[in-house]
């Protein structure tokens, strides 16, 4: 046969199986197509075609008949692989993919481009993954065909599909290649009901919607609570993204330079739960993805996972992918902007499909928004412990024992703390005794503080060269006038002992009246009055004044206006005459129970929301007048 005639037989060859792959179709989009007898009969199309190729490489041919022999071999490819009724992969020695027609792509939901160059194994879910990879193994060796049903992991979700794998021999190749001809199962195993068909269009849409959702919720339960830790913030992150959008979620944080994992949030069940738990102490070594990620600061997204040691190894050297059966990942970095703080990964098992572009940026800006939440709660607590520090200051650290008294006093931190200031108080020695000052500094801050600094301190200074407390309060006012826009309530008392108890002068700057228990129960709240400190200058200034003298078993109470302006969630306020009351009840027992029970009935009446802080000191004198008794005192 001359060279023109055998590419005359070529071409109508190729018309014929054209034909014949026009009627397989037809026969495949029957409602009730077998999907045995298409996928032996498209290997059966694709071994002539292949047979055909083979035999226009023998003999000699002229240049013009082998071009247009080599056009009508493309054409015969393309017919086969574009053409077929049933999605074909051509795979080599490995399992890695030559080559896909259309059909496949549509099956996997992706690119042939995409799907080329990957394991074949990879599409297919865990529990069939190593059952392919030994069919493809088996079927290279041996050249008998074998059938197998699969699980495929589709980007629209997992597909059973049944696959016949051939050997064949493409000419010009070294060695034989592996075609995998699929169909959709007629039945998934073990269904009890078809599910009802979803337009493509409005799949789309409620994932476009549930995003939406997941984004608009995270970032909700993260900027709603300003109390949010970061402890607390991550784990709920992981909670949620577990329950809307991946199987696993994997939280690993940056410590001291090192990458520590934080939090493993899987399924809820008891075997899932004991894998979370021993995946919580695998940390990410160098070379594993969460690592790449965070010394790159780059998101990767692997919508098929080829490598199960990708996210570590266990201790017992098991795949951490493995154990989660994790069939597709993104581990997207925790930006603040400024700084990577670690790592977010997500993985999915195939039962949603793999992730895509859109879950990619979906986690991005998830991620993005708890590295702030966590960037902001690590200042907060920086923040909280420098307050502390500046707080502790502010309060003595041990109040000195007065001769003949028991001292207590007590600090409660408003329950949301607006920053530093507030309230202090303070007991020291005076040119003719013992000076007890208690005061309070409109608003928190760093102006409030040195505010607060100044006033206690002037008061403790010029108190010890003066016993006359209008005197110290209004040389205190002086020094005050600077901080334009704060003012300082406080009430200073000036105690001189006598042979049967104490002397008293309280002078008072706009502070709530002290409270005066006797030892027989009487009950008498002092005038109080007075300007506030920092107001106005000496001419327009003036201190309330008043003299008394305590007994054996009398009591002066000391607080601030935290303790009567407190509310509840009605809007009541404690008031003076809830106070009183406390008081009389505990006229008769230790001095240090007073101030307490005023903080515990304080806290119930307000629901454990405390707005203000509150400061208290009570001082009683006691029988022996020349004894010394170790006063208390505490900041909560």
């Amino acid at each position: 046969m001359s060279d023109q005639q055998e590419t005359q037989s070529l071409i109508q060859d190729t018309a014929k199986l054209k034909i014949r792959l026009s009627e397989l179709r037809s026969a495949a989009a029957l409602p009730d197509a077998d999907s045995g007898p298409l996928l032996e009969a498209a290997l059966v199309e694709l071994e002539l075609a292949v047979a055909a190729l083979g035999a226009t490489g023998d003999g000699r041919a002229s240049a013009e008949a082998r071009s247009e022999a080599a056009e009508s071999e493309r054409r015969m490819l393309r017919t086969v692989f574009q053409d077929a009724p049933v999605p074909l992969f051509l795979l080599e020695r490995d399992g890695t993919v030559r080559r896909v027609n259309r059909q496949a792509g549509a099956l996997l939901g992706s690119s042939a481009g995409y799907l080329t160059g990957k394991p074949f194994p990879v599409f297919c879910d865990m529990a069939t993954r190593a059952a392919v990879g030994s069919h493809i193994a088996g079927v290279f060796h041996s050249g008998q065909r074998r059938r197998t049903r699969v699980r495929f992991l589709s980007k629209h979700g997992p597909v059973f599909a049944d696959v016949t794998l051939a050997r064949i021999w493409v000419s010009g190749e070294p060695e034989p290649l592996v075609v995998a001809a699929t169909a959709p199962a007629t039945k998934e195993p073990d269904a009890q009901e078809a599910a009802p068909e979803v337009s493509a269009t409005d799949d789309a849409v409620a994932t476009v919607v549930h995003r939406m959702d997941v984004l608009a919720t995270a970032t909700g339960m993260l900027l709603e609570d300003d109390s949010l830790t970061e402890s607390v913030a991550v784990r709920r992150s992981a909670r949620l993204l577990a329950a809307e959008l991946a199987d696993w979620v994997i939280v690993d944080v940056e410590r001291n330079g090192t990458l520590r994992r934080q939090v493993v949030m899987g399924p809820d069940d008891e075997r899932r739960t004991q894998i979370a738990r021993m995946l919580e102490n695998v940390h990410p070594g160098p070379g594993s993805l969460p690592s790449l990620v965070y010394d790159s600061g780059q998101s990767v997204l692997q919508a098929h996972i080829d490598d199960l040691r990708t996210l570590g190894t266990t201790e017992g050297d098991l795949p951490v992918c493995g154990l989660m059966e994790a069939s597709s990942l993104i581990c997207v970095p925790l930006d603040d902007g400024e700084r990577t703080l670690g790592t977010l990964t997500l993985t999915v098992s195939g039962e949603q499909g793999p992730f895509d572009l859109m879950d990619l940026g979906l986690v991005e800006r998830l991620a993005r928004n708890l590295a702030l939440v966590i960037r902001t709660g690590r200042r907060y607590r920086r923040r909280t412990e420098v307050t502390e520090r500046l707080r502790a200051g502010l309060l003595p650290r041990e109040l000195p024992a007065i001769p003949g008294t028991e001292v207590s006093a007590r600090y409660v931190v408003a329950t949301r703390d607006g920053g530093f200031g507030g309230d202090f108080y303070d007991v020291f020695p005076t040119a003719a005794g013992w000076g007890v000052a208690l005061g309070d500094v409109c608003g928190k801050g760093e102006d409030a503080t040195a505010v607060n600094a100044g006033a206690r301190h002037g008061i403790r200074i010029l108190g010890r060269w003066n016993a006359k407390p209008d005197e110290v309060l209004s040389m205190v006012n002086e020094t005050l006038l600077d901080h334009e826009g704060r003012f300082v309530t406080a009430v200073m008392a000036c105690v001189e002992p006598r042979d049967d108890g104490l002397s008293v002068m309280i002078g008072s700057a706009g502070h709530p009246p002290a409270v005066l228990i006797r030892r027989d129960g009487l009950i008498r709240t002092l005038s109080g009055g007075g300007i506030p400190l920092g107001l106005f200058p000496a001419d327009d200034f003036e201190v309330g004044v008043e003299s008394l003298d305590l007994e054996p078993g009398d009591t002066l109470f000391l607080y601030s206006d935290g303790v009567v302006e407190s509310s509840d969630a009605m809007r009541n306020r404690f008031g003076h005459e809830r106070l009183v009351e406390i008081l009389a009840a505990h006229a008769d027992g230790p001095v240090a129970d007073m101030p307490l029970a005023v903080e515990h009935a304080l806290i119930e009446f307000c629901g454990g929301e405390l707005r203000d802080d509150v400061s208290m000191l009570a001082l009683r004198v006691t029988a022996d007048t020349g004894g010394r008794i170790a006063v208390s005192g505490s900041a909560v």
